[in-house]
């Protein structure tokens, strides 16, 4: 094997970890953004986790985050507005990779 195959295979290898790593955070961030969510609506507990599996199940309607912004921007009417959802998001994005970086 060559050293072009080797540095071929080893870039392979990190786009494939790192996209890995891009739908754990993703996953996890729409996890946090439901805890943030249920918290503005005042669940706690058993109401809490029910209330965070249905805003995961909401995220398998379609690819992207917008089926998941819809659900909360519905949830939230009144409590926070889109664009507070969108940041909310994107801080949950944020904060999963940082959790996902510590734990490799």
């Amino acid at each position: 094997m060559t050293t072009f195959d080797d540095r071929e295979h080893a870039y392979e290898a990190k786009f494939a970890h790192d996209a890995d790593l891009r739908f754990k955070a993703e996953a996890r961030s729409v996890k946090i953004a439901a805890q943030w969510a249920a918290g503005l609506l005042g669940k706690t507990g058993d109401a809490l986790e029910a209330y965070v599996a249905e805003v995961l199940a909401a995220d398998f309607e379609e690819a992207g985050k917008d089926d998941v912004v819809r659900k909360l921007v519905a949830d939230l009417a009144g409590k926070a507005d889109e664009a507070a959802i969108r940041e909310a998001l994107q801080k949950a994005l944020r904060e999963a990779m940082k959790q996902l970086a510590s734990a490799e």
